[in-house]
């Protein structure tokens, strides 16, 4: 969890997580496009939310990965709300056998406040992953601190936006996952208002994988998100 006045240290932590990677480890590039779609609903303190995700790469020739993603949740305060949520996805990896990963993860979103026009936020979300090339359960623990800074004088205006999210996976299994840094992302773009509340996000992910056999894959990602809140 992010400690209030200091989520600038924790996003210079979550850096220092990629630079901890091996230096002769070998770097595999590829392109990518993710394209997102979220809805996000409340009634009270009840809060939901469910997304879609086609995930194109291979040089954005193929959908490498498909997934889809409800949570319900409790609103604790107005900066705070807990989720309960499943995710299904589907994975086709290039020259693999495609698989499937069921996961159960619970989320703590945090709405942390406004420094000097900097809106800040931050996501924890812990995972248990079960996949269908093995019998193991898989944990991880994934934090995300996210930074917004209005560009216009509107109320909803054009807003850049950075975000940073660094993967620990907690234990080994059959099917993989190594316990350690599994992964960080980092994104830079731009948010644009839609109509209500609703929005569109358009960047740059890069990603840093840790993978097996001392090599490192660094995806560069084009992302389109599209988020509807009601």
């Amino acid at each position: 969890m992010i400690v209030a006045g200091r989520p600038l240290a924790l996003l210079s932590a979550l850096w220092l997580a990629a630079s901890s990677l091996p230096a002769a480890a070998q770097v595999d590039h590829d392109g990518q496009l993710w394209i997102n779609a979220t809805a996000f609903g409340s009634v009270g303190s009840l809060a939901y939310f469910a997304e879609v995700q086609p995930r194109f790469g291979d040089g954005i020739s193929r959908l490498d990965q498909l997934i889809l993603r409800p949570a319900v949740g409790w609103k604790l305060t107005d900066a705070v709300t807990v989720y309960q949520g499943y995710a299904r996805i589907e994975n086709s990896p290039p020259g693999q056998r495609a698989f499937s990963e069921d996961r159960s993860f619970q989320q703590l979103g945090w709405e942390i406040g406004t420094f000097d026009r900097v809106k800040l936020s931050s996501r924890t979300r812990f995972e248990q992953r079960f996949q269908t090339n093995g019998r193991d359960t898989g944990f991880r623990l994934r934090q995300q601190l996210r930074a917004a800074v209005p560009l216009t004088e509107e109320t909803r205006g054009v807003a850049a936006v950075a975000w940073t999210e660094a993967f620990l996976a907690l234990n080994d299994t059959d099917w993989g996952a190594r316990a350690g840094f599994d992964r960080i992302r980092t994104f830079v773009g731009l948010e644009l208002p839609l109509a209500g509340r609703s929005t569109l996000e358009l960047g740059y992910i890069n990603q840093t994988v840790n993978a097996p056999a001392s090599r490192v894959t660094m995806d560069h990602i084009v992302s389109v998100n599209v988020f509807v809140r009601q």
